[in-house]
Protein backbone atom coordinates (compact mmCIF):
# COMPACT_ATOMS: atom_id res chain seq x y z
CA UNK A 1 0.00 0.00 0.00
CA UNK A 2 1.10 3.46 -1.26
CA UNK A 3 2.38 5.63 2.10
CA UNK A 4 0.95 8.50 0.62
CA UNK A 5 -2.74 6.79 0.43
CA UNK A 6 -2.26 5.85 3.83
CA UNK A 7 -1.65 9.08 5.21
CA UNK A 8 -4.34 10.52 3.53
CA UNK A 9 -6.55 8.04 5.14
CA UNK A 10 -5.35 8.80 8.35
CA UNK A 11 -6.31 12.74 7.51
CA UNK A 12 -9.71 12.04 6.24
CA UNK A 13 -9.40 12.38 3.00
CA UNK A 14 -11.56 10.65 0.85
CA UNK A 15 -10.33 10.34 -2.28
CA UNK A 16 -7.22 8.40 -0.29
CA UNK A 17 -9.87 6.27 1.24
CA UNK A 18 -11.36 5.76 -2.80
CA UNK A 19 -8.32 4.90 -4.07
CA UNK A 20 -7.86 2.51 -1.28
CA UNK A 21 -11.39 1.04 -1.51
CA UNK A 22 -10.94 0.74 -5.67
CA UNK A 23 -6.99 -0.80 -5.08
CA UNK A 24 -8.84 -3.69 -2.40
CA UNK A 25 -12.36 -4.34 -3.34
CA UNK A 26 -12.10 -7.49 -5.85
CA UNK A 27 -9.33 -8.68 -3.98
CA UNK A 28 -11.31 -8.53 -0.51
CA UNK A 29 -14.45 -9.91 -2.24
CA UNK A 30 -12.92 -12.66 -3.31
CA UNK A 31 -11.12 -14.03 -0.54
CA UNK A 32 -14.47 -13.52 1.43
CA UNK A 33 -16.56 -15.57 -0.63
CA UNK A 34 -13.27 -18.14 -0.34
CA UNK A 35 -14.32 -18.07 3.40
CA UNK A 36 -17.62 -17.98 3.58
CA UNK A 37 -19.43 -19.30 0.65
CA UNK A 38 -21.71 -17.04 0.34
CA UNK A 39 -21.65 -13.85 -2.03
CA UNK A 40 -24.08 -11.85 0.36
CA UNK A 41 -22.02 -12.63 3.81
CA UNK A 42 -19.20 -11.71 1.41
CA UNK A 43 -20.46 -8.30 0.66
CA UNK A 44 -21.27 -8.00 4.13
CA UNK A 45 -17.86 -9.11 5.70
CA UNK A 46 -15.88 -6.85 2.81
CA UNK A 47 -17.93 -3.68 3.86
CA UNK A 48 -17.31 -3.78 7.35
CA UNK A 49 -13.18 -4.56 6.90
CA UNK A 50 -13.12 -1.64 4.99
CA UNK A 51 -15.25 0.37 7.93
CA UNK A 52 -12.92 -0.99 10.56
CA UNK A 53 -9.75 -0.62 8.20
CA UNK A 54 -11.46 3.32 8.18
CA UNK A 55 -12.45 3.67 11.91
CA UNK A 56 -8.35 1.68 12.69
CA UNK A 57 -6.04 3.04 10.51
CA UNK A 58 -4.24 5.05 13.17
CA UNK A 59 -3.84 1.51 14.75
CA UNK A 60 -2.09 0.36 12.08
CA UNK A 61 1.93 -0.26 12.82
CA UNK A 62 3.29 0.88 9.35
CA UNK A 63 7.10 -1.15 10.04
CA UNK A 64 4.43 -4.30 9.43
CA UNK A 65 2.64 -5.85 6.25
CA UNK A 66 -0.64 -3.37 5.03
CA UNK A 67 -1.79 -6.55 3.05
CA UNK A 68 -1.63 -8.75 5.94
CA UNK A 69 -3.06 -6.09 8.50
CA UNK A 70 -5.71 -5.82 6.04
CA UNK A 71 -6.46 -9.56 5.37
CA UNK A 72 -7.04 -10.59 8.89
CA UNK A 73 -8.85 -7.66 9.45
CA UNK A 74 -11.30 -9.14 6.48
CA UNK A 75 -10.48 -12.80 8.06
CA UNK A 76 -12.07 -11.62 11.42
CA UNK A 77 -15.08 -10.68 10.27
CA UNK A 78 -15.69 -13.13 7.58
CA UNK A 79 -15.27 -15.58 10.57
CA UNK A 80 -17.55 -13.21 13.04
CA UNK A 81 -20.23 -13.34 10.28
CA UNK A 82 -19.59 -17.30 9.73
CA UNK A 83 -19.98 -17.68 13.56
CA UNK A 84 -23.34 -15.85 13.36
CA UNK A 85 -24.72 -17.29 10.53
CA UNK A 86 -23.21 -21.02 12.01
CA UNK A 87 -22.52 -21.84 8.36
CA UNK A 88 -19.93 -23.34 7.17
CA UNK A 89 -16.76 -21.80 4.20
CA UNK A 90 -15.82 -22.75 0.87
CA UNK A 91 -13.49 -22.26 -1.87
CA UNK A 92 -14.70 -19.69 -4.94
CA UNK A 93 -13.77 -21.69 -7.93
CA UNK A 94 -14.10 -18.39 -10.22
CA UNK A 95 -10.67 -16.83 -7.81
CA UNK A 96 -8.67 -18.26 -10.40
CA UNK A 97 -11.00 -19.70 -12.98
CA UNK A 98 -11.11 -16.00 -15.06
CA UNK A 99 -7.22 -16.31 -15.69
CA UNK A 100 -7.21 -16.34 -19.86
CA UNK A 101 -4.46 -18.51 -20.18
CA UNK A 102 -5.88 -21.12 -18.41
CA UNK A 103 -6.19 -23.91 -21.00
CA UNK A 104 -10.46 -25.66 -20.65
CA UNK A 105 -8.70 -28.94 -19.18
CA UNK A 106 -6.48 -26.77 -16.93
CA UNK A 107 -9.60 -24.95 -15.77
CA UNK A 108 -11.49 -28.45 -15.48
CA UNK A 109 -8.50 -29.95 -12.72
CA UNK A 110 -8.41 -26.26 -11.27
CA UNK A 111 -12.62 -26.87 -10.77
CA UNK A 112 -11.49 -30.07 -9.44
CA UNK A 113 -8.98 -28.94 -7.30
CA UNK A 114 -11.30 -26.97 -5.52
CA UNK A 115 -14.00 -28.91 -4.91
CA UNK A 116 -11.22 -30.61 -2.93
CA UNK A 117 -10.03 -27.84 -0.98
CA UNK A 118 -13.80 -26.71 -0.15
CA UNK A 119 -14.38 -30.21 1.63
CA UNK A 120 -10.94 -29.82 3.29
CA UNK A 121 -11.74 -28.64 7.21
CA UNK A 122 -11.12 -24.59 7.64
CA UNK A 123 -8.22 -25.70 9.94
CA UNK A 124 -6.04 -26.33 6.49
CA UNK A 125 -8.25 -24.52 3.89
CA UNK A 126 -7.79 -21.56 5.36
CA UNK A 127 -4.29 -21.11 4.93
CA UNK A 128 -4.47 -22.93 1.87
CA UNK A 129 -6.45 -20.34 0.06
CA UNK A 130 -4.36 -17.60 1.71
CA UNK A 131 -0.91 -19.34 0.81
CA UNK A 132 -1.71 -20.47 -2.92
CA UNK A 133 -4.21 -18.35 -4.16
CA UNK A 134 -3.73 -15.06 -2.42
CA UNK A 135 -0.22 -15.30 -2.00
CA UNK A 136 0.77 -14.81 1.53
CA UNK A 137 3.96 -15.86 3.49
CA UNK A 138 3.32 -18.37 5.92
CA UNK A 139 4.60 -15.71 8.20
CA UNK A 140 1.57 -13.15 7.04
CA UNK A 141 -0.57 -15.71 7.42
CA UNK A 142 0.66 -16.49 10.70
CA UNK A 143 -0.26 -12.72 11.36
CA UNK A 144 -3.84 -12.95 9.43
CA UNK A 145 -5.27 -15.93 11.33
CA UNK A 146 -3.15 -14.58 14.91
CA UNK A 147 -1.47 -18.36 14.93
CA UNK A 148 1.98 -18.99 15.66
CA UNK A 149 4.31 -19.42 12.19
CA UNK A 150 5.50 -23.16 13.12
CA UNK A 151 1.22 -24.27 13.53
CA UNK A 152 0.75 -22.42 9.98
CA UNK A 153 3.68 -24.89 8.09
CA UNK A 154 2.20 -28.10 10.17
CA UNK A 155 -1.41 -26.59 8.86
CA UNK A 156 0.05 -26.59 5.53
CA UNK A 157 1.77 -29.37 5.26
CA UNK A 158 -1.13 -31.27 6.84
CA UNK A 159 -3.31 -29.75 4.34
CA UNK A 160 -0.87 -30.86 0.82
CA UNK A 161 -0.61 -34.37 2.03
CA UNK A 162 -4.68 -34.34 2.61
CA UNK A 163 -4.79 -32.81 -1.15
CA UNK A 164 -2.11 -35.09 -2.39
CA UNK A 165 -3.80 -37.90 -1.20
CA UNK A 166 -6.72 -36.75 -2.56
CA UNK A 167 -5.54 -36.75 -5.81
CA UNK A 168 -3.83 -40.05 -5.68
CA UNK A 169 -6.97 -41.57 -5.10
CA UNK A 170 -8.86 -39.84 -8.38
CA UNK A 171 -5.91 -41.24 -9.97
CA UNK A 172 -6.22 -44.43 -9.35
CA UNK A 173 -9.74 -44.35 -9.96
CA UNK A 174 -9.36 -42.81 -13.44
CA UNK A 175 -6.92 -46.00 -14.29
CA UNK A 176 -9.29 -48.67 -13.66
Amino acid sequence: MNDDILEGIRNGSRDAFKQFYDTYENYAIRTAKAITRNDEHAKDAVQETFIRVYRNISSYNSNLSFDAWFYRILVNECYRIITKEKKTPSVDTSTMEDNELLTEHSKENLSDLYSMIQNMADLYRIPILLKYIKGFSEKEIAIILNLNHNTVKSRLFNGRNLLKTQLEMIEMEGSQ
